[in-house]
């Protein structure tokens, strides 16, 4: 993921006790592109989650799409099975024809069961072939103590994740930017202006920089919410399980996202010119080869106000034999903060350097004889 932020100096994460307000049984906060867990509390506790299990349904659907399997003008003819939902819907009718894409703003934007089982059996055939990628692809990401039983978040025993799996889930989902398309609308009109869909996340509205992402409500789960949001190139994923009201979902993860945006910024990678000094190159036809840095990272997560405290350090090889090849490995640089590593670059060849041999020093001589010969001879000034 060149473009991401792929390095992070991170201390512990702060403990319950630390932020006041976070009225959640669970919770965590994450950055987005490093995974560092920047704040927690009993994230690897399983608990139901309401249709916060839509964030691995959306993943799956922004997969599909993006691997061209589907695409957003598809025509979706509603089942019964998926008619038959209940809960948050759209009230899909049975042989009703729907676009993909419209289907999948009514899951982002209204949590729309009915829409959500639809776009489930487009993509893998059945509701039961497409839990099983769930799963699947739960355990694919690590998500290790999840199990899905149904795509929509109904209560069901048996079916747990934990508010770190959720974060990670919503990690990758984040990757499909596409997704914020949706998650951004506050409403949205179907059929025409006779289905009006308004956004169950009430942050969008209030809350600067939220970019997204799905609430769920239940008995057994109480008010949860995953929630994104990026400012200054900073992005985090916060998650809330088991509040007691819908207010404090939302009061909680402004707690959160206001705690990661207080504490934490980006540093971007900016090399000193002065740092990447030719290397001498032995035997070679050239005396040396430039050095140039791969920049891996795009940036790196730091405390607040520690971005100027940044330093770098070059460890190159004194010499190198020829023949050198172009990307061959010259040697690391790393970007300090203090004594702690945030991130690493490889150093390699710029170009390719040859060796010096018996027909590399003819040729050069006879080159050298055949452009003498054509000078015009020297002479003085009377």
């Amino acid at each position: 993921m060149a473009a991401g932020l792929l390095a992070v100096f991170v201390p512990a994460p702060r403990a319950a006790a630390d932020i006041d307000g976070i009225e959640a049984k669970s919770a965590i906060l994450m950055s987005a592109d490093t995974g560092a867990v920047l704040y927690d509390r009993n994230s690897h506790e399983k608990r139901a989650c309401g249709s916060v299990t839509k964030v691995m349904s959306l993943l799956l659907f922004m997969e599909a799409l993006d691997s061209g399997q589907v695409s957003l003008t598809d025509e979706i003819t509603v089942s019964e099975f998926a008619n038959s939902m209940g809960g948050s819907e759209i009230w899909l009718e049975v042989g009703e024809v729907m676009t993909f894409e419209d289907l999948l703003r009514s899951v982002v934007i209204q949590s729309a069961n009915d829409s959500t089982v639809a776009l489930a059996e487009h993509v893998a055939g059945s509701e039961e072939a497409f839990l099983n990628r769930m799963n699947e692809r739960a355990a694919e990401l690590g998500m290790n103590d999840t199990h899905y039983l149904n795509t929509t978040g109904f209560d069901e025993e048996g079916q747990y994740t934990t508010a770190y799996d959720i974060a990670l889930a919503a990690r990758e989902l984040t990757k499909h930017e596409k997704i914020f398309d949706y998650t951004t609308i506050w409403m949205y009109d179907l059929r025409g202006g006779k289905t009006q869909l308004t956004n169950t996340n009430k942050l969008i509205k209030t809350y600067p920089g939220i970019t997204g992402l799905k609430t769920g409500t239940t008995d057994n789960a109480g008010n949860c919410f995953c929630g994104t949001a990026e400012r200054d190139g900073l992005k985090l994923i916060s998650v809330v399980l088991g509040c007691e009201n819908s207010a404090l979902r939302f009061s909680s993860t402004t707690k959160l996202l206001d705690y990661g945006f207080a504490n934490w910024s980006v540093a971007v990678p900016e090399l000193p010119e002065e740092l990447l000094q030719p290397v001498p190159v032995l035997g070679g036809m050239e005396r040396q080869v430039e050095a140039a840095a791969e920049l891996d990272c795009a940036a790196v997560l730091v405390p607040k106000g520690a971005a100027g405290q940044v330093t770098y350090t070059a460890e190159l090889q004194n010499d190198v034999e020829a023949p050198v090849e172009k990307g061959q490995l010259l040697g690391t640089v790393r970007m300090m903060l203090g004594e702690e590593e945030l991130c690493s670059f490889a150093v390699r060849a710029a170009s390719p350097v040859e060796p010096v041999t018996f027909a590399s020093l003819f040729s050069i001589f006879c080159k050298t004889l055949v452009t003498s010969s054509f000078e015009a001879p020297g002479g003085s000034e009377k």
